[in-house]
């Protein structure tokens, strides 16, 4: 790879390299994680971009991912790398984190714009406050059109999940981690009109699943 010079930096970010920077991720009974941050493309007001992917089948149950040995449920997700855009950083996760490839899916939509969430200070590691605030991150919704067996949890040598489920569209406020509410309540309310669209294109049959939790429980925000 001689002759090449250093990949260009996207415009408005910091891009940090110590080796000791780490973070840390918790959440109640959650076994605390620390992920080594070998290059963390944090901006000025300390996000690091993001991408995150909600994965449907044909009845609009979105894929759920159990992290390795944790009883920790989450949609796929992972920082982008130097000089990615951030469809490019989808289809890098979605092939390492559940081993899907291009062919296995039909983009659907993406947020237009970041959705930031901050990681509780008391979660962070102690020399990485005041330098790593949280994510920003840029959602697509997908359609799965392979089927269930092509999804792999081990086609990276570091695997994300150790299970996986079909869950409802409009899950529980309790499944998803506190500080993450949100942003998924975002991701989920902004891209739902994409699934009517697709539904009277390709799938005119396909019924649309909702949890049967009690009023008020749901991530879904009341229209105004």
């Amino acid at each position: 790879m001689g002759g090449r010079g250093p990949t260009p930096q996207p415009s408005g970010l910091i891009s940090f390299f110590p080796p000791h920077l780490q973070f840390s991720y918790g959440v109640k009974e959650y076994k605390q994680l620390n992920f080594n941050v070998v290059a963390a493309m944090i901006d000025r007001e300390g996000y690091r971009p993001n991408v995150g992917i909600i994965l449907c089948n044909a009845d609009n149950q979105v894929f759920w991912g159990k992290r390795v040995k944790q009883h920790a449920w989450q949609f796929p997700q992972g920082g982008m790398n130097a000089g990615e855009t951030p469809e490019q950083a989808m289809f890098r996760e979605l092939e390492e984190e559940i081993g899907l490839l291009p062919e296995h899916v039909r983009v659907l939509g993406r947020t237009r714009d970041w959705l930031r969430y901050d990681v509780p200070s008391t979660w962070l590691r102690r020399d990485n406050r005041g330098i790593y605030r949280g994510q920003k991150q840029i959602w697509f919704l997908l359609r799965l059109t392979g089927r269930d067996c092509d999804v792999c949890l081990r086609a990276s040598a570091h695997p994300e999940f150790d299970a996986w489920r079909w869950n409802d569209y409009w899950m529980t406020k309790d499944s998803v981690v506190e500080f993450k509410r949100e942003v998924y309540a975002q991701a989920l309310n902004e891209l739902e009109h994409y699934l009517h669209k697709d539904m009277r294109t390709h799938r005119p049959h396909s019924r649309r699943v909702y949890t049967h939790a009690r009023p008020g429980a749901l991530l879904k925000t009341p229209a105004n």
